[in-house]
């Protein structure tokens, strides 16, 4: 039988569109869950504030009246002009081993791309940088992050046999934290704050809301990701949601930030521990006990490894040893946490600057995951 592809409209479509891939993957000892939740709101018009600015479309695969398929149509036209370019975005890519599925799928996100006037199709790639990105090419045998995509090693094979080709890559490092800091990093970190003028702050929930930190923080952000590729600045309502998701329930002992001598925020790490076994255990419901075992892992039995979330030192402050202060900061709090590894997530093979900081770690590089591209 044909594969059928239908265009996302009801409620219930959204519900199956966004539990597909936990569905696909059930029993797979490397895949991460995503909180059908979370995608409802993130694709849902009336709760994400990127729909101001992109127009999308969601597609559904259908084969002997199964769903075998599902795919996100996005055109960012923020981005686009910010980048001077014109894409049609593909993301929550998920299919079966079939290359007629994949290539449907595909086929409708390029109709939907010529029809807004598109030249090119890239992804997997989500409406901003804050959404999953990037196929897994190396590490298929490695448990995914919360924050990155899963999916298998036939997934990149359907796409050279369609003819898409590498748009750009990132690589993923596992670092094992040490007994102790050496101490001439220690040294270096006290070198640099006196060097600069810097103060390391940390902040409480409470504080972070008085003061409102977090406008602050993703401010700190669009000015430091800007020149990454594909990166959408951050409009305030998208700001607004992020705050929300990610300082309001993470534990702040995990923040760290950096403020010059006039008390601008210069440098932030925004770090958790890893949710990756407790999404597992819950696949991704929070109801009816989900939220028990995120809670376990966020605040009370904490697993032996953390998710570097966000990192980021302002453009003129960068390449003068800055993280040095951020995790001279942390690294107390993590021993005392009981961390032995820290999750990178994503860094462009191209941004020696960020991989630079792993330096003076134990590390392994882990992971790649590339983004494909093909003109239409």
């Amino acid at each position: 039988m044909s594969v059928t592809i239908k265009t996302v409209t009801t409620k219930k479509e959204l519900k199956s569109f966004v539990r597909f891939a936990n569905k696909l993957y059930k029993g797979n000892k490397y895949y991460v869950p995503s909180m059908p939740l979370d995608d409802l709101n993130t694709l849902s018009k009336d709760k994400n504030a990127a729909f101001e600015f992109c127009d999308v479309e969601l597609y559904l695969a259908y084969k002997d009246n199964k769903i075998v398929g599902r795919v996100a149509a996005i055109v960012n036209h923020k981005a686009n002009e910010a980048w001077n370019v014109e894409q049609v975005r593909f993301g929550w890519f998920d299919f079966i081993d079939d290359i007629e599925v994949s290539s449907s799928l595909l086929d409708a996100v390029i109709a939907f791309g010529k029809s807004h006037g598109m030249k090119q199709i890239v992804g997997p790639l989500g409406f901003t940088d804050f959404d999953p990105e990037g196929m897994l090419v190396e590490g298929f045998d490695r448990l995914s992050t919360m924050a990155l995509i899963y999916n298998h090693p036939y997934y990149p094979e359907h796409m050279k046999k369609l003819g898409y080709y590498k748009e750009t890559g990132w690589v993923e490092y596992r670092i094992s934290l040490p007994e102790e800091l050496p101490e001439k990093h220690v040294k270096y970190a006290e070198i640099i704050r006196e060097k600069y003028n810097l103060k390391v702050r940390k902040l409480t929930k409470s504080e972070i809301r008085k003061e409102d930190y977090g406008r602050k923080v993703f401010d700190l952000v669009n000015k430091t990701y800007c020149v990454l590729y594909g990166y959408s600045l951050l409009s305030e309502k998208q700001i607004d949601q992020y705050v929300d998701l990610y300082l309001t329930l993470a534990d702040p002992r995990m923040f760290s930030f950096v403020e010059d001598e006039n008390g601008d925020l210069i440098a932030l790490a925004i770090t958790i521990p890893s949710l990756s076994n407790a999404l597992q255990k819950c696949n991704g419901e929070i109801f009816p006990f989900g939220w028990w075992h995120l809670l376990k892992a966020m605040f009370w039995k904490k697993p032996d490894t953390l998710d570097m979330l966000l990192i980021g030192v302002r453009p003129d402050y960068q390449s003068r040893g800055i993280n040095a202060l951020l995790f001279n900061d942390l690294f107390k709090t993590y021993k005392d946490l009981g961390f032995k590894y820290a999750e990178t997530n994503a860094n462009l093979e191209t941004n020696a600057k960020v991989q630079a900081m792993w330096t003076p770690f134990e590390k392994e590089q882990h992971k790649k995951r590339w983004v494909f591209g093909k003109e239409i």
